[in-house]
């Protein structure tokens, strides 16, 4: 927009050197460009559906009788964020290093963050187009999302999944009590990224289901050892193992019958016999 008055003889509108309007003549050939105003107090052009080509200076020059005028006027073009290009979907073994990159564009450019989100816990991992994690755990694992923003307009957002493989832990067993002829359930629990195949053994022979009236279920990280029937020769100790193509784990898991208490684990023998054994040592010093 340029303010004239009525001194003004000629008027024009210049982009850079090129002319676009004299009077009411158009000489520029680009039809977004339109005169809007010519009269004795403005002369005003619009450039509609403005694109970044669009940015950089414009003048409007004016001839009075006197001399001429010039005012100049600096178009700035600014552009919403935008993605331009995400890594896909990634799925690595646990330890591995993950490089994701989001790429953005924007006028002013958009600053990148990237936040994990997990379960139901979200935090701030970056600020940079590059995320790089080096030695990567389980717990890492889940969306990972890119925020570009430049307050332009709303930030946009896209998401990259990042699966970690991993082996098996068994994360939960119980021993279970049983009566004579009634039913008994075994429980073997384990995480593992894919999940994992299950194998119920008794000493060194694995169980099969539907012999020996027992049933194996596996529901997703969960194994399921059910006795019919419980006989005497049922009641013992079973080993559960988990596996998958990263390795295995076991575990033992004891069915005893009423008012047997099962024996303790293995982890708290050791620590037993190693704290009798320390007071075996103190109670020979103090004697001597």
């Amino acid at each position: 927009r340029c303010t004239v008055d009525s001194r003004v003889t000629r008027v024009a509108w210049l982009n850079r050197s090129t002319i676009l309007y004299t009077g009411n003549d158009k000489w520029s050939i680009d039809p977004r460009v339109v005169l809007i105003a010519n009269t004795k107090s403005q002369y005003s052009i619009e450039i509609q559906n403005v694109d970044v080509y669009d940015e950089g200076a414009y003048t409007c020059s004016v001839q009075t009788d006197n001399h001429p005028k010039t005012s100049r006027v600096h178009l700035i073009v600014q552009v919403p964020p935008l993605i331009l290009n995400i890594s896909s979907d990634v799925t690595v073994n646990e330890g591995s290093t993950v490089a994701l990159r989001c790429l953005a564009t924007g006028r002013p450019e958009p600053a990148v963050t990237w936040r994990h989100f997990s379960g139901k816990s979200q935090r701030f991992v970056s600020d940079d187009e590059y995320l790089e994690i080096i030695g990567i755990t389980k717990e890492q694992s889940g969306q990972y999302e890119c925020s570009a923003a430049n307050d332009v307009a709303a930030p946009v957002v896209r998401r990259v999944r990042v699966t970690v493989n991993y082996p098996p832990y068994i994360s939960d067993t119980r021993n279970t009590g049983a009566s004579l002829g009634q039913k008994g359930i075994l429980r073997c629990a384990a995480s593992a990224v894919p999940l994992a195949e299950f194998q119920w053994y008794k000493e060194d022979t694995r169980l099969a289901s539907g012999l020996d009236g027992i049933r194996i279920e596996n529901k997703d990280h969960m194994s399921l050892l059910t006795f019919f029937n419980v006989s005497e020769k049922d009641y013992g100790n079973y080993t559960c193992v988990a596996s998958n193509k990263l390795g295995n784990s076991n575990a033992s898991v004891i069915l005893y019958g009423p008012g047997t208490i099962p024996n303790r684990s293995s982890s708290f023998s050791a620590a037993l016999a190693t704290t009798l054994l320390w007071c075996s040592v103190l109670y020979t010093l103090i004697k001597f």
